[in-house]
């Protein structure tokens, strides 16, 4: 299922629950690399576009089959317009979020076929999936004390049940595939866990 890109480009993804510090980690390890930065959805126009339906907790009656291929959408775009070329410049990717977090919210969190959203994520990205995932993983109770003075978007306003389905889902997958997962305890310090990401990207691609 993992396409190993050839090119000196690496693909790298930053993966976890809401409020577990992704964003603040991709930011910091793209710096480091001196790394495109970019995030699934929205690392492009029409992406902000697709991101701006998808969060806004107005939209209660949205189908989980719809926002699965909303965010297939979002891919498609993301990986034509701005993931390939890069790739193929042998430009570093640092992405937060990728084509597991598919698996990981509309799979195991809602319930949708594993194996449709593989395939429908699979194809908007042309078979490329990242070289190495780096999940940062916090406990649902603690990522719920993080998010309780801020205001929840349409994700983020699911309920517990949901989010422990979508955590369960993404160690799930790091358990199955060690070869390309590396899990960091996300309840350190920034700065703790900032290190321990930057060796796991050391030790696995050299870079």
């Amino acid at each position: 299922m993992v396409l190993c890109v050839t090119n000196p480009g690496r693909y790298i993804a930053l993966e976890g629950a809401e409020g577990c510090g992704k964003s603040t980690h991709a930011a910091r390890l793209a710096a480091a690399l001196d790394a495109v930065l970019t995030r699934e959805t929205g690392g492009t126009h029409i992406g902000n576009e697709i991101r701006t339906l998808l969060h806004d907790p107005a939209n209660t009656h949205l189908a989980d089959k719809a926002e699965a291929l909303l965010i297939a959408a979002d891919r498609a775009q993301h990986f034509q317009e701005l993931v390939g070329p890069a790739l193929a410049l042998g430009r570093h990717i640092v992405s937060d979020r990728s084509a597991y977090s598919s698996l990981a919210y509309q799979g195991y969190g809602r319930g949708l076929e594993l194996d449709e959203v593989r395939e429908i994520s699979n194809w908007a990205t042309g078979g490329v999936w990242p070289e190495l995932v780096i999940l940062i993983d916090v406990r649902v109770e603690v990522l719920a004390e993080r998010m309780s003075n801020r205001d929840l978007d349409r994700f983020e306003q699911a309920d517990a049940a949901f989010h422990a389905r979508v955590r369960a889902g993404f160690t799930a997958m790091a358990a199955a595939d060690p070869r390309h997962w590396v899990v960091v305890d996300g309840t350190r310090t920034k700065d703790e866990v900032a290190h321990d990401v930057r060796s796991a990207t050391l030790d696995r691609l050299g870079i």
